[in-house]
């Protein structure tokens, strides 16, 4: 079944989970399983659990998994919510690819795209609040905040200042008519579309993609017992920091403060060790292929059983 998505580090991917033990992995981030259906393919002992709030992706992969239906359970939801309540064990391995899939992000209605006639930008469109209601309803010192923290953009004041005064004489009601501000504000220099940051600001607060993010390592580092080997794909500094942080504490052993002149903690905390001292990246020829893999970085954790 051809996928309207193409899964980036896909090879990577499969080699992070080499060696795995029987039992259940967690995909935590669905999609159009290109992920899932390459691991059940490679790794018959394992069965799936599919998480993914998209309804539209989640009916797409229920027919590609066909043939794994029997090794497979697909749940409608969000990742952070979801996972401590799963019961299948013992969970082996854990998966999440945090990027937006292609189709979300090509598909106009989606209202993701800076060409789109909609301000949408959910990524489960049964949610309440979508990107017409953050451009319109924020405040200015929200707006601001939010391009500021989860954009990283320097003109953070200037752009959210536009976006009050465009909106005074008019709703901004398409992403194509915000994107346009962002360029007339930003000016358009270099390959990147100006609106970038922007639009990636306003898509993590819609679906509060950090904190699920932070929900999930929370669940892993409370429940790590139950997971082997767990892999996490980032597309930006934010998420690539949360996962970078996290797997530097849990493999920690020594937990006491850097200025004590001895270790008095017993020295025994780590839970696992990342399985690479740097992050996977996409070699050239995928980077040719798929464009939007330039940005993928995979960080892989193995947890030590006993821990």
């Amino acid at each position: 079944m051809l996928s309207p998505h193409v899964p980036v580090l896909l090879e990577e991917v499969l080699a992070s989970f080499e060696g795995i033990g029987k039992g259940f992995f967690v995909d935590c981030t669905l999609g159009y399983a290109g992920h899932s259906e390459a691991i059940l393919e490679s790794y018959q002992h394992l069965s799936l659990v599919g998480i993914d709030r998209d309804e539209e992706a989640l009916a797409f992969s229920k027919v590609r998994l066909e043939p794994y239906v029997q090794r497979s359970r697909l749940i409608k939801g969000t990742f952070a919510t979801l996972f401590a309540t799963l019961q299948e064990r013992p969970i082996v391995g854990v998966l999440a690819d945090f990027g937006v899939s292609s189709l979300q992000l090509d598909k106009q209605e989606r209202g993701f795209g800076f060409d789109s006639q909609r301000l949408d930008m959910r990524m489960d469109s049964s949610a309440t609040l979508c990107a017409y209601e953050v451009v319109n309803r924020y405040s200015k010192e929200k707006l601001e905040y939010i391009f500021e923290t989860y954009g990283e953009i320097s003109a953070y004041k200037k752009l959210a200042t536009a976006i009050i005064e465009e909106r005074a004489n008019t709703p901004i009601d398409s992403a194509k008519m915000l994107s346009s501000l962002a360029v007339s504000v930003l000016g358009n220099h270099g390959k990147i579309h100006p609106a970038t940051l922007m639009f990636q600001a306003i898509r993590i607060e819609v679906n509060n993609e950090l904190g699920e993010i932070e929900g999930l390592l929370d669940a892993l580092e409370t429940n790590h017992d139950i997971g082997e080997i767990v892999s996490l794909i980032t597309f930006h500094s934010l998420e690539d920091r949360l996962v970078k942080n996290r797997f530097k504490k849990w493999s920690l052993s020594c937990i006491c403060d850097p200025q004590a002149m001895r270790c008095t903690c017993g020295n025994n905390h780590a839970i696992g060790k990342p399985l690479h001292r740097k992050p996977i990246t996409a070699t050239p020829k995928e980077i040719k292929i798929n464009h939007r893999s330039r940005s993928a970085k995979l960080r892989s954790f193995r947890f030590e059983k006993g821990n």
